[in-house]
């Protein structure tokens, strides 16, 4: 048996923030913002706009494109840090608002990598359990709930977006999943966090005066972190697999920083001009982030049967991963 991407789906909110709009809010310019980041503007949901609603049309866009229908799957889970509520989860949120009634379905947390961890999971799912024929995958996050916007550190560099990615099993013997590695350090723990609103820090008076509940990052050492991890974990996948940097059609990092992606390619020796870059459109979108990319390049044929795709990720946690795809 093998595993294809049937079909990809995404979806960002209309509303774009724009580097200059950000020039009235903090105290910052587009000057300082590109040439730090390369971001140049990002997508913001209404208020009354859940992670939710964003996955559920993501997911019914792949849908869409694979040619079934929602009832038709085996399973879904939602990779986010922006879930609708404490609980329920928000994959069985997504379930009611697409009909999905035969899929079981969960979350899971793992940040900005938590798209791969979920391929991952579904992948091994699907190759274990005979009767699971699809498993849909979503990346969804509504960062601008979470971000302090007077933070100047941190605001200019998220947005919100949602995206799908639809796993089928065949009866062929070709797997588009030729390997991964997957990684975590708990040392790091309070490099990249959100402080408060869990059981170790409930939600009070105070935690909300003191702004605990926003997003908190040291940028710096996120940055020699996030190189080291994903590039270990490229060449220990391509290793793993028999694949040569110079093979590699696409790498899809995840789309934190144009530096961090600029240092990745040069560390594997992967030109440029093969890494697929929007963050200057979208911003950090965290988990929705390496779907986002995939979709596009899906619907813009830049991706061909036989292709090689490296894709790879870093996030809270921390965590990290790497995983190789031959397109089929």
């Amino acid at each position: 048996m093998g595993i294809r991407i049937a079909g990809t789906g995404s979806y960002v909110p209309e509303k774009v923030l724009t580097n200059l709009d950000l020039e009235k809010m903090v105290e910052t310019t587009d000057e300082w913002i590109s040439t730090r980041t390369g971001i140049k503007e990002r997508r913001i949901a209404e208020a009354n706009i859940p992670t939710s609603d964003l996955a559920a049309k993501a997911a019914e866009a792949a849908l869409a494109m694979a040619g079934i229908s929602a009832d038709q799957l085996s399973a879904m889970s939602v990779a986010s840090i922006t879930q609708d509520k404490v609980f329920p989860s928000t994959a069985c949120i997504v379930q009611r608002k697409i009909k999905a009634t035969k899929a079981f379905c969960f979350d899971l947390q793992a940040a900005c990598s938590g798209l791969l961890y979920s391929l991952e999971v579904a992948k091994s799912m699907l190759l274990t359990h005979p009767e699971y024929k699809y498993y849909m995958v979503i990346g969804s996050e509504k960062l601008s709930s979470i971000v302090d916007w007077q933070d100047r550190s941190t605001c200019v560099l998220f947005g919100d977006g949602a995206a799908a990615i639809l796993l089928e099993k065949t009866d062929s013997d070709e797997n588009c999943f030729l390997g991964s590695k997957l990684g975590s350090d708990g040392n790091y723990t309070d490099i990249l966090q959100i402080q408060a609103g869990g059981s170790d820090t409930p939600a009070s008076h105070e935690t909300i005066d003191n702004k605990l509940h926003y997003m908190k990052m040291d940028g710096q050492a996120v940055f020699k972190l996030a190189v080291n991890a994903m590039v270990g974990a490229c060449k220990e996948t391509m290793e793993k697999c028999g694949v040569h940097p110079s093979q590699i059609k696409w790498l899809v990092p995840h789309q934190a920083n144009y530096r961090i992606l600029k240092t990745v390619a040069a560390k594997l020796d992967i030109s440029e001009e093969n890494v697929y870059i929007n963050v200057h459109k979208y911003g950090n979108t965290s988990a929705a982030s390496i779907g986002l990319c995939l979709d596009e390049m899906v619907r813009g044929n830049q991706v061909q049967k036989g292709d090689y795709v490296l894709l790879t990720a870093f996030g809270g946690g921390l965590t990290w991963g790497a995983t190789l795809i031959k397109w089929c």
